[in-house]
């Protein structure tokens, strides 16, 4: 199991206090990609066109996790 799959799973049991950069080493393994332009969210991107935007400061709240794992688990289970 890579550090990706950790951070995932991890990110299911508590959805509490991760970083961006953390997002983005389990959006990275998943094919997802991002945008982040200096401004205050970070944009992750899916090939049909869905965005969902997080706020880039620490820590990230609950709900913004939840959603990030729900995009992914759209994209495994396509």
């Amino acid at each position: 199991m890579g550090n990706a799959e950790k951070l995932f799973a991890a990110m299911h049991r508590n959805p509490r206090d991760w970083s961006l950069a953390q997002l983005q080493t389990v959006a990275r393994h998943f094919g997802l990609e991002w945008r982040q332009g200096g401004g205050s969210h970070c944009v992750f991107l899916r090939d049909d066109g869905r965005t969902l935007p997080i706020p880039a400061h620490r820590p990230i709240k609950p709900i913004y996790i939840k959603k990030f794992l729900a995009l992914l688990e759209e994209i495994s289970n396509a």
